[in-house]
């Protein structure tokens, strides 16, 4: 680094330095280049499945023109690498299956994504069907609704730090709190927690009763 901060190179000359966010927006608007502005969305759909909002969210803070991305989200609309109704589905299917989520809190996260309210409950239609189907099949009469299944799965997931807490006025507090923060409805939350510890007190009243 010479003496007024600026980096040299190995042959010991000044590095230009690096054109700042601006100066990129700058230049990016000028582009005419589709082939560009297709590959920043390329990078920009490597990292996970997106909304056409994120990416034209996306690809307008870069700086390119309005008219090049709708060109590109036109053609990757097209080419189905963009469609919103995959996008919401996977979605819908990857909170339930890794991180579930009450359903209010699924249509936050959507409509942060710019998915369309129809598609949404759409989506989350099917899902409550599937729940109901899937109960009926398993020959159960209560017809769980989509949050009740989805709220005992994190809840028993998250059961053995719950279960540290031995006094059971807490473990509720605690189940309720885990619950809420997901973003389930307060019936949601109230009802599979006393269900989920009702269930666990019952099977350690069971083992201390087959004890010596």
């Amino acid at each position: 680094m010479d003496d007024g901060g600026r980096t040299r190179n190995r042959g010991g000359r000044p590095r230009a330095p690096k054109p700042t966010f601006a100066e990129r927006r700058e230049r990016r608007a000028e582009v005419e280049d589709v082939a560009e502005v297709l590959d920043a969305a390329a990078r920009f759909l490597e990292v996970r499945p997106r909304s056409v909002h994120e990416v034209r969210h996306k690809l307008t803070t870069m700086g390119y023109r309005s008219a090049l991305v709708d060109e590109i989200v036109v053609r990757l609309t097209d080419l189905r690498y963009l469609d919103d109704e995959a996008f919401t589905r996977a979605w819908v299917e990857s909170r339930d299956r890794s991180r579930p989520r009450g359903e209010h809190a699924l249509r936050r996260e959507l409509r942060l994504k710019g998915v369309d309210r129809t598609l949404v409950d759409e989506v989350l239609d099917q899902r409550r069907n599937e729940v109901r189907a899937n109960a009926v099949s398993a020959g159960d009469g209560g017809l769980p609704s989509p949050d009740d299944a989805a709220a005992e799965r994190l809840l028993r997931k998250k059961l053995p730090a719950i279960l540290r807490e031995p006094d059971p006025r807490r473990r509720r507090q605690r189940a309720y709190a885990l619950l809420a923060r997901s973003g389930f409805s307060p019936d949601v939350c109230a009802s599979v927690g006393r269900s989920v510890l009702e269930d666990v007190a019952a099977t350690e009243d069971g083992q201390e009763s087959d004890g010596p």
